[in-house]
């Protein structure tokens, strides 16, 4: 445990109690957007926007849901300005502890999430979540958290506190059927101990900006206006500390049909457009045969190719040559082991290389069925 740096936030509770106007965001995975709350008013990320409401009944809140299921970091760090930050947010709960591996790569792509979100202009207060695997108690959270304390953020682990609670049965609190029906999304039960995590926090920090305001009264501080006076804000709301690890992903870009062209040979584009944030297999490039490609030229130093894999099988395969190299070709395997659902597969090809362009081309290879899953390409992650 480290130090939490609250001024952001301590910041947000003022203006709210104030009657201000505030955007409450929320960027994840699948137990961010909902997955296995019966209705979304009872996930975790709307529980906890209807306590800004209740709260401080004077405000006007607005809430945006970035939450995407089966995403990691890596994905995060590139869609958190279209999905959130184009919004302006005061407040942004961040999550990706249960889809990012525990390992540097991932401990790079976080932290490429975290300053995308505290260099913005509207400067949000940040806030981590750890959410966890129920059966084993695994995430990634001691890599995401070293990040928190880089930057001295507050977090909320429900590895250390709903599913500690769970493990130590002889004190009857509940059990993991309970709180989750597959050991990993939480139900209604389950959305309503997180969220009571994030509240207990919020609590906290409401009561001590209580007290501020009621000592900086009796010390007859205060301003006509109620605000805090100059000079008590925290570092975090200027600039940043240098990074922790590398950094390359902080400005992330997702190139999609409508920022990058390719040379089409079979392939084709997709013309459905996309309907929202979760319609997601829109507007990208279909390959139904082997022998279908197509070549891109990017530049970057950081390069991952995003496509689907496909719970229908069989699947049509790929792969990737970067840079004319057939000998470190990639293979794009379009058929995806779980059953949830579709996956917005994330494949690297090149990490911290060379900034320049750099040549991609993709073909679908032979070995399956005319009636196959057709390849499909969404977009390139590049940093």
């Amino acid at each position: 445990m480290y130090q939490f740096d609250l001024a952001r936030l301590k910041t947000c509770m003022r203006r709210a109690a104030q009657g201000g106007e505030l955007t409450i965001g929320f960027l994840g995975g699948s137990i961010t957007q909902g997955s296995c709350a019966k209705v979304h008013e009872n996930t975790y990320a709307y529980r906890v926007f209807s306590w800004w409401k209740h709260a401080f009944p004077k405000a006007e809140f607005h809430y945006v849901n970035g939450g995407i299921g089966g995403t990691t970091s890596h994905y995060g760090a590139a869609r958190a300005v279209t999905d959130v930050l184009m919004y302006q947010p005061d407040f942004v709960v961040v999550d990706f502890s249960v889809n990012d591996d525990a390992e540097a790569f991932f401990q790079e792509t976080y932290e490429g999430v975290v300053r995308r979100l505290l260099n913005w202009p509207s400067r949000p207060a940040v806030l981590l979540l750890n959410n966890v695997f129920y059966d084993t108690g695994e995430n990634a959270q001691e890599f995401h958290n070293a990040v928190g304390g880089w930057y001295h953020l507050p977090y909320v682990s429900i590895r250390d506190t709903v599913y500690q609670r769970m493990e130590a049965r002889d004190c009857g609190m509940y059990t993991r059927e309970e709180l989750t029906s597959d050991c990993l999304h939480p139900n209604d039960t389950g959305h309503g101990l997180v969220a009571g995590e994030i509240i207990r926090l919020l609590e906290s920090v409401k009561e001590e900006v209580q007290e501020e305001r009621t000592d900086m009264d009796d010390a007859g501080q205060g301003s006509a206006s109620g605000e805090m006076p100059a000079g008590k804000e925290s570092v975090t709301v200027g600039t940043l500390p240098l990074p922790m690890t590398a950094n390359a992903y902080e400005h992330a870009r997702r190139l999609t049909i409508r920022e990058v062209s390719p040379e089409l040979h079979g392939f084709r584009a997709d013309t459905k457009e996309k309907k929202g944030l979760l319609d997601a297999f829109k507007n990208g490039w279909v390959g139904k045969k082997a022998g279908d490609r197509l070549v891109f030229e990017i530049e970057a130093s950081c390069i991952a190719i995003q496509y689907r894999k496909s719970v229908a099988k069989p699947a049509l395969l790929a792969q990737a040559v970067l840079d004319e190299d057939t000998g470190g070709a990639v293979l794009l395997d379009g058929e995806f082991d779980e059953d949830w659902g579709d996956c917005q597969y994330l494949q690297v090809i090149l990490h911290h290389g060379s900034r320049r362009k750099h040549k991609i081309e993709i073909e679908i290879l032979p070995g399956k069925a005319e009636t196959a899953v057709p390849f499909y390409l969404m977009a390139f992650i590049v940093a």
